[in-house]
């Protein structure tokens, strides 16, 4: 098993890419079973769930043709509607495929998703509303099987906000008859460019990005070429790790408009920003600042961030709260992080940080994605070499990232 060996102490300098985000790639890359024509995407990030959901798609028939951070998929002979246990155990992200099968060839059978271990994500948003529509849907032996012969507009109304909902319904509606309303819906960036795409593509989709999209179905979707946007939470993450760390680094191809929250929470720490068009740049000359955190959905504070700030304020002047409102089972990383000596306690669902001025070196076990981000960055600030262990975690959603951070001048490397 792979781990990543990391030598704390070192400020990080440079430039660096930012790659497409994985939550915008992946229901994007479903959306190629809602027409038989080619789908081109560029921008498309290294990262091992583009990897799972590419051999997802291959395995239902889809043809996909590879190159250097992009791909052509052809579902022009689609020949088998389901996604099996076995590929999508460790990617939620897998039930979008549910919507547009069921949409375009009128039945699905796809596994109850896995993922991380953050907490609850029910699928019965997604059941719900794709019922409002029309489909007759089972869950049996573990598998959701779904029906339809041809699915019908219908106002919706999500209970809570759902992101991989607010996207699964979407494509379900645009090849459906007649009107979809979503309310409720999620307001993130990565479902405005999934309408995007699905735009491109001849669908007819109002109001994405607001809590109200309207989709009027079309009778069928052409292809077309679609850039996925870049990744505000890889963004967010490296800007931590120089926050945390010192130093002075630039992003390049990022998102501005994304980043808000993230922005501003790090001017609370202390740094210094500049932004020009798609560049970010970072100072950080000092101990940082500690900085309240209370997640909530887009445009607030991102739950995937939560757990890089708190790696931030371990180390910061002062004490943090951290309220997390979104996955009940998001602080695994405190334990983990007080094994490098972080001061941190939890309540249910608030976690007081003291910052202290020095963490210590040692072997510690990446429970999730974000949390696996977190540990890295506290790595990179304790003193001594720190082993973080399970980073199959952290390979499911960062490109390449010890090769990034060691461009900018941190000492990180991945062993056996």
């Amino acid at each position: 098993m792979q781990k990543l060996s990391i030598q704390g102490g070192y400020r990080l300098n440079g430039e660096v890419r930012i790659s497409g985000a994985k939550n915008a790639a992946l229901p994007i890359m479903c959306a190629s079973l809602l027409t038989q024509d080619a789908l081109h995407l560029d921008n498309l990030p290294d990262m091992h769930d583009v990897a799972t959901m590419v051999k997802l798609l291959q395995q239902m028939g889809v043809q996909v043709d590879t190159s250097t951070q992009a791909a052509t998929f052809s579902a022009a002979k689609v020949d088998k509607l389901e996604a099996p246990y076995d590929m999508v155990k460790t990617m939620r992200a897998a039930i979008l495929v549910l919507g547009p099968l069921l949409t375009r060839f009128g039945e699905a059978r796809v596994s109850l998703p896995g993922g991380c271990a953050i907490g609850s994500r029910p699928v019965d948003l997604h059941i719900k509303g794709l019922v409002a529509m029309g489909a007759e849907i089972h869950i049996e032996h573990g598998y959701i099987h779904a029906t339809a012969k041809r699915l019908h507009g219908a106002r919706i109304c999500f209970d809570l906000i759902s992101v991989t909902g607010t996207e699964n319904l979407m494509m379900a509606a645009v090849l459906a008859d007649g009107i979809t309303v979503l309310e409720n819906a999620a307001r993130e960036p990565e479902v405005i460019d999934l309408a995007d795409c699905l735009i491109a593509m001849g669908a007819k989709i109002e109001g994405a990005g607001s809590d109200k999209i309207t989709i009027e179905g079309v009778s069928e979707l052409h292809g077309a070429n679609h850039s996925v946007m870049p990744d505000r939470i890889e963004s967010g993450t490296f800007l931590v790790a120089a926050a945390a760390a010192g130093g002075n680094i630039t992003l390049t191809g990022a998102r501005v408009d994304t980043l808000d929250s993230v922005l501003e929470k790090l001017r609370e720490a202390g740094a210094k920003i500049d932004v020009n068009a798609d560049r970010i740049n970072l100072v950080m000359s000092g101990r940082p600042q500690a900085v309240n955190v209370r997640t909530a959905p887009y445009p607030a504070f991102p739950t995937d961030m939560q757990a890089q700030f708190m790696a931030l304020n371990t180390i910061a002047q002062g004490s943090a709260i951290v309220v997390e409102t979104i996955f009940e089972n998001r602080f695994m990383h405190v334990q983990e992080l007080q094994r490098l000596g972080a001061q941190i306690e939890v309540e249910g669902n608030t976690a007081v940080i003291l910052g202290c001025r020095q963490l210590d070196g040692a072997t510690v076990m990446a429970t999730d994605l974000r949390a696996s981000a977190s540990l890295v960055i506290a790595g990179m600030v304790a003193q001594g070499e720190t082993i973080v262990d399970r980073i199959y975690h952290l390979d499911r959603g960062y490109e390449h990232i010890e090769a990034k951070l060691s461009s900018l001048g941190a000492k990180i490397q991945r062993i056996q």
